[in-house]
């Protein structure tokens, strides 16, 4: 892949602004993740949102909810598309594991995040 794989994180309100600012904090990168939010706009300007963020670049998109107006117009967004991959129920871990593996395929990329998030589920004991 020439250029590093782009990540999105959907959210509602300003949840996507505030993970990014805590991966570029822990991280010092700053250019892996586009905010997009669903605050103010239907699902119409949601998808001129998207495909903004997106730049016609592969890109993986993390969504906040495994419901909603954000997951499905990413979804939408997605299908057909082998260099767009959606990934939902963003934490941290997951980004912060994502800025690092830019230089995987999507899917592959989406999938180590989804893992990487995963294992930081936790319950811990007392």
């Amino acid at each position: 892949m020439s250029e590093p794989l782009r990540g999105v994180i959907v959210s509602h309100a300003a949840v996507a602004q505030a993970l990014l600012a805590a991966v570029a904090a822990i991280t010092g990168v700053r250019d892996a993740l586009v905010p997009v939010s669903n605050d103010g706009c239907d699902t119409g300007a949601l998808a001129d949102r998207l495909n903004q963020a997106i730049d016609n670049k592969p890109a993986v998109l993390f969504v906040d909810l495994p419901g909603g107006s954000c997951l499905t117009s990413s979804v939408r967004l997605a299908r057909g598309k082998t260099d767009v991959a959606v990934v939902t129920g963003v934490n941290l871990a997951m980004l912060l594991d994502f800025v690092f593996h830019r230089d995987l395929p999507p899917g592959d990329a989406a999938r180590r995040a989804a893992e990487a998030g995963s294992r930081a589920i936790r319950t811990p004991a007392a």
